[in-house]
């Protein structure tokens, strides 16, 4: 049997769409924790950096919001477009390369559950600075380092960037997974050295919404850390230069 390279989102699109359309830690949890700091979004411009099937961006898009999406997987992206319709503006790109924008395009970029992909966030933090306009914003979201440090069979170095793996399983089929964990200071550091100023660090709880929906999936997430998010700006240009 052929092995499947970790992070192989083409070979499991559908079934991980399927997984994570309407579950508790997706959909009414991570979900909605972008869109609460987003805030109003009408008529900003905003690049869903790692869109995936597009379910964030059509979100912002349902708000009034200009969204482009990118995305490492054609097929995720081709979910992307089935889902946002033929006229969506989608691109095959990865964040740790050069984004195929100008300077400033953008009000802001959302990065859903991606950065923890990246051993190396500089590159990808310095793009995402250099497409948003001045005083624009990064609205990011992680694993939390809290949680990652759990991962593995021996206790890590909490204050070591390293990486971890293990398996999604989708439809009784088994996908290898590989992410990297740092600890907060590292992220925050990581930010403010790309040009970013941190407003805002959250450890939202799920929408309230869920708790009949999935009642002891609810309580278990509602006590416990799961995924850390940020809101960050760039600074107006008059403070940045």
């Amino acid at each position: 049997m052929t092995s499947v390279a970790p992070n192989d989102y083409d070979s499991f699109a559908e079934a991980y769409v399927a997984h994570t359309e309407n579950n508790l830690v997706n959909a009414h949890y991570a979900r909605p924790a972008m869109l609460a700091l987003a805030g109003e979004v009408a008529g900003r411009r905003i690049l869903d950096a790692g869109c995936g099937a597009g379910a964030l961006s059509a979100a912002l898009r349902e708000r009034g919001a200009t969204v482009t999406g990118i995305d490492t997987s054609p097929a995720m992206l081709a979910l992307a477009g089935r889902r946002l319709g033929d006229d969506a503006e989608l691109h095959l790109a990865d964040l740790g390369g050069p984004l195929p924008f100008d300077d400033g395009t953008y009000d802001d970029v959302v990065a859903s559950l991606v950065l923890h992909y990246l051993e190396d966030w500089g590159p990808a933090l310095a793009e995402m600075r250099r497409v948003l306009r001045p005083g624009g914003r990064l609205i990011a979201s992680v694993d939390h380092p809290f949680v990652a440090c759990t991962f593995g069979d021996s206790r890590p170095d909490y204050f070591a960037t390293t990486s971890y793996t293990f398996d999604w399983t989708f439809g009784g089929q088994s996908f290898p997974m590989r992410f990297w964990r740092r600890p907060l200071h590292a992220m925050t550091d990581a930010f403010t050295a790309a040009g970013f100023r941190v407003t805002t660090i959250s450890e939202p709880q799920p929408d309230p919404a869920a708790r009949e929906l999935f009642p002891d999936e609810f309580r278990d997430l509602s006590t416990k850390v799961c995924f850390l998010f940020f809101v960050v700006e760039v600074p107006p240009s008059a403070e940045s230069a």
